[in-house]
């Protein structure tokens, strides 16, 4: 599989780069940004994957969440893809911000015409690992994964739904409950078809009540005054409720003041970073 160095910018002793490749699973190009400590200059190191919200593209938590210095000091490989796929020329895909382009909410789709392009769920779980595994200096065995918002929910997903893939989970504001919110009933709707069943597969709190339990010790952080936390969008109780219930371990912090910006995202990214090199460099 080619890669295309896009750029490549010196930054904390490492580099920060972005790749293109042609996607088997997503059938277009597709960029990805990967972030090189100078760890890995000399030897292998953990893969942490950041998946990202509504709208964005590998440049915004590269640009905004200001990971590198604890990247750097920890000697983490950082992965950063993109959304969805781009310029598949799919009727309907750049209507609206919260479907199709920019929203491809990490599920593998069924129904037409989204089911060709928008799986996501197998790019972000097994192309990209492959990719990353084959081409960098990344030890395949330490990987861990943590996103914002719907890429929370994809995180959150990617762990549940693969015992033993990762060893650490963490997210920023997650989608938590999709099959109950408007933002994951249109999307679910669209790429999966009707049968709600096929939801709860890709529904975070739906996986832990059907999990017979994980050694994942999840962390998650979520602004309070997070205008999305407000109109139902979230609903991090549901997920809280169903870990209690199933003794699975989660840290839930709710940080007065805070919204759902990369502002948040860049107060307590080294938090995160230092939760999953714990589990990481272990």
């Amino acid at each position: 599989m080619a890669l295309k160095q896009i750029s490549s910018n010196k930054c904390f002793g490492g580099l920060q780069k972005v790749f293109e490749h042609d996607s088997v699973e997503l059938k277009c190009k597709m960029k990805f940004a990967i972030y090189l400590p100078p760890k890995a200059e000399t030897g292998k190191c953990p893969a942490l994957y950041w998946l990202s919200g509504l709208t964005c593209t590998e440049q915004n938590f590269i640009s905004k969440s200001g990971y590198h210095q604890a990247a750097s000091e920890h000697g983490l490989v950082v992965i950063a893809p993109d959304t969805s796929p781009r310029g598949c020329n799919i009727k309907g895909e750049d209507e609206t911000w919260d479907f199709g382009t920019g929203a491809g909410f990490y599920v593998d789709a069924t129904e037409d015409p989204w089911k060709t392009n928008y799986r996501m769920y197998s790019y972000v779980t097994e192309e990209l690992p492959q990719l990353i595994n084959t081409n960098f200096p990344v030890d395949p065995q330490r990987m861990s994964i943590f996103g914002h918002s719907m890429g929370g929910h994809g995180a959150l997903i990617c762990a549940l739904k693969n015992p033993g893939k990762y060893k650490s989970v963490s997210a920023f504001a997650p989608i938590c409950n999709p099959v109950l919110c408007p933002w994951g009933k249109k999307a679910f709707s669209g790429y999966l078809g009707t049968d709600q069943s096929k939801w709860e597969a890709y529904d975070a709190t739906h996986l832990v009540k059907a999990c017979p339990g994980t050694q994942l010790d999840i962390l998650i952080d979520q602004g309070k005054d997070d205008q999305f936390l407000s109109d139902g969008q979230l609903l991090p109780d549901n997920f809280i409720a169903a870990c209690t219930e199933k003794k699975i371990p989660v840290v839930f912090r709710l940080q007065e003041g805070y919204d759902h910006s990369y502002y948040f995202i860049a107060t307590f990214i080294t938090d995160h970073i230092r939760h999953h090199a714990k589990y990481l460099n272990a």
